[in-house]
C-alpha cells in the first residue's frame, strides 16, 4: 500500500512540475515567440512518455531469460611421464596427466568466462579394472563456495593406455528438466525449463479442447493424458504436483576418450563442440541502462532553472500588468487599488463594514472620526516611543 501511495505521489509531483513549466496563455498572447518553447515542451512530454514506455518494456524483458546459443569447444589432452631408472632424479613410476579445458568460439566478450562456470558437475570414469572400485572415479560438483577454474586436471600412475568416460552436466539457468518419454512425444518437448513445459502443456490442452466447458478449473483427460497422469479428470492446480513426478534431470553429455601413453602417438588432443546457452550481451546493456543515473543531476538542475525562469516570467508579467494599468488610467487604478487594499485589510483584521456608507464623504465627517484619528495617532506615537526606548536602552519621560 505504501509503495502504491508513493507511486501516486510521484505521479502527482511530476504532473505539478510539468504544469509549473507551462507558460500561461496571457504570456503566450503577449509574446508570440514563446510558442517555440511550448513546442519544445510538447516534444519533451512525448519523449518522456516514449522513454518511460521503453523502460517498462526493458524491465519486462529482463525478467525473462535472455540467452543465445553458442558453441563451447572442449579440449581433452594428456601428457605422459615415463618411469626413470633408479638413481636418477625423476618419477620412479610412470604416470599420465589428463587435462579437460574449453572456450567459447568467437567470444566477443572482453572478460572470458571460466570453463567450469558452464557445468553443474563433471565426472571422469576411469577403467575400474586398472584403478579399482575406490579410485576409478574423479568427481567435481558445483558448491555455493566453488571457485571457477579454466580447466580440470587428473593425474594417475600408469604406463598403459586407459579408456575413460567424461560425464558433463550443464548448469542451465533457469534449470531445465527432461520430460517423461510419453509426455515428451505428446508435447514435442524433450528438455526445457519448467515454465516452457507448462506453456506447452497448456497449448496442448487448449488445442485439444480438454478444459471442461462448465467447470473451467477442471481438465478432462483424453486417452493419452489418462495413460500419463493416471486419472480421468484433474484440476488445474493439481498439474504442477502431477508434473513433478514426470520431470527428471537432463541427460549428461557423454564423451568417450582414450588416454594414450604411447610416445609415438602424436594425436593426444581431442576436440568436441557442444551447444551452450549464454546470457545475451544485450541483457547487460539493458540492466546498465535501467540502473544508469548519468546526467540525472544535470537534468534536475536544468528543470529547477526552468521552474525559476517561469516563476520569474510570471512575476514580471504581474508587474507589467500593474504598471500598464496605472499608465492607462491612473485615477481608476488608484481607486481600484485602494478598494482592493481595503478589502484585504478587512479580511486580515476580520472586521465587517458597510461599503455603501464608506463610499460617501459624510461617513468620514462624523464625530467619532476625530476621536478615532486621535486614538490612532496616539497609538502610533506610543509604539514609536517603545521602539526608541528599546534601541537606546533608556526610559523616556
Amino acid at each position: 500500500v505504501r509503495e502504491r501511495e508513493s507511486m501516486v505521489m510521484a505521479k502527482l509531483i511530476k504532473r505539478r512540475k510539468m504544469a509549473d513549466k507551462v507558460l500561461p496563455q496571457r504570456i503566450r498572447d503577449l509574446v508570440p515567440e514563446s510558442q517555440a518553447y511550448m513546442d519544445l515542451l510538447a516534444f519533451e512530454r512525448k519523449l518522456d512518455q516514449t522513454i518511460a514506455r521503453k523502460r517498462m518494456e526493458i524491465q519486462e524483458a529482463i525478467k525473462k531469460p535472455i540467452t543465445q546459443k553458442r558453441k563451447l569447444r572442449i579440449y581433452i589432452s594428456n601428457t605422459c611421464t615415463p618411469a626413470k631408472p633408479e638413481g636418477e632424479e625423476a618419477e620412479k613410476v610412470a604416470s599420465w596427466e589428463l587435462r579437460v579445458e574449453g572456450k567459447l568460439l568467437d567470444d566477443p566478450g572482453k572478460q572470458k568466462r571460466k570453463f567450469s562456470s558452464f557445468f553443474k558437475s563433471l565426472v571422469i570414469e576411469l577403467d575400474k579394472e586398472l584403478y579399482g572400485p575406490d579410485n576409478h572415479l574423479v568427481e567435481w560438483h558445483r558448491m555455493p563456495t566453488t571457485q571457477e577454474t579454466d580447466g580440470f586436471q587428473v593425474k594417475r600412475p600408469g604406463d598403459i593406455s586407459v579408456k575413460c568416460t567424461l560425464l558433463l552436466m550443464l548448469d542451465h539457468q533457469p534449470p531445465q528438466y527432461k520430460l517423461d518419454p510419453r509426455l515428451a512425444r505428446l508435447l514435442g518437448v524433450h528438455t526445457q525449463t519448467r515454465s516452457s513445459i507448462m506453456q506447452a502443456l497448456w497449448l496442448y490442452i487448449k488445442n485439444n479442447k480438454l478444459q471442461d466447458s462448465h467447470e473451467k478449473e477442471y481438465i478432462n483427460c483424453n486417452r493419452y493424458f489418462r495413460q500419463i497422469f493416471a486419472c480421468h479428470r484433474m484440476r488445474f492446480s493439481e498439474i504442477p504436483m502431477k508434473l513433478a513426478g514426470l520431470l527428471q534431470h537432463p541427460d549428461p553429455i557423454v564423451i568417450n576418450h582414450v588416454i594414450s601413453v604411447d610416445p609415438n602417438d602424436q594425436k593426444k588432443t581431442a576436440c568436441f563442440d557442444i551447444d551452450v546457452e549464454v546470457d545475451d550481451p544485450l541483457k547487460s546493456q539493458m540492466t546498465s541502462f535501467l540502473s544508469s543515473t548519468t546526467n540525472q543531476q544535470e537534468i534536475a538542475a536544468l528543470e529547477m532553472k526552468i521552474h525559476e525562469t517561469i516563476e520569474s516570467i510570471n512575476q514580471l508579467k504581474t508587474q507589467r500588468d500593474f504598471m500598464l494599468s496605472f499608465s492607462n488610467s491612473p485615477q481608476d487604478f488608484i481607486q481600484d487599488w485602494l478598494k482592493s487594499q481595503s478589502r484585504d485589510l478587512k479580511l486580515m483584521t476580520d472586521t465587517a463594514g458597510n461599503p455603501e456608507e464608506e463610499r460617501r464623504s459624510e461617513f468620514y465627517q462624523a464625530p467619532w472620526v476625530q476621536e478615532a484619528v486621535g486614538r490612532y495617532v496616539f497609538s502610533k506615537v506610543h509604539q514609536r516611543r517603545q521602539e526608541l526606548e528599546q534601541v537606546l536602552g533608556i526610559r523616556l519621560t
